[in-house]
């Protein structure tokens, strides 16, 4: 099954998330959003206001089915935590960006991609949970 291309957009005036309709694709925000097939491509236009965040679908999913779009932050390891074995594992929360193609965890020294660990889980988003990243 082919994965949807899907965007969320959080309108900064509001400090929400608004969803696109999907009959008419706007919600009154002057966005629209097209995706026309040409041959071997799909090309997208995106029409949205300044005051809007556009964060696109990765494609992906969380360990409890969550999608994970750009701008979430996840917390990804390589094992469950509650493991008896005494090893607690390596594990990484920074936020999904979009950069040279694919989507990353991470800055550009340190950064793996999306699905490279084996549990992602979304914990929050860069817009409502900021302290989330912090130290």
């Amino acid at each position: 099954m082919a994965t949807m291309i899907k965007f969320r957009v959080w309108n900064k005036d509001l400090s929400k998330y608004r969803k696109l309709d999907d009959i008419s694709n706007d919600q009154g925000l002057g966005m629209f959003f097209e995706v026309q097939k040409g041959i071997g491509s799909n090309v997208t236009s995106i029409c949205y206001s300044i005051n809007d965040v556009v964060e696109q679908f990765t494609g992906l999913k969380d360990k409890h089915g969550v999608e994970i779009y750009e701008g979430d932050i996840v917390h990804g390891y390589d094992q469950e935590p509650d493991r008896d074995d005494g090893y607690i594992g390596s594990s990484v929360v920074e936020v999904v960006k979009f950069e040279e193609g694919a989507f990353w965890l991470g800055g550009i020294k340190y950064r793996i991609l999306v699905g490279t660990p084996p549990i992602i889980e979304v914990i929050g988003n860069i817009h409502e949970n900021p302290e989330l990243l912090e130290e």
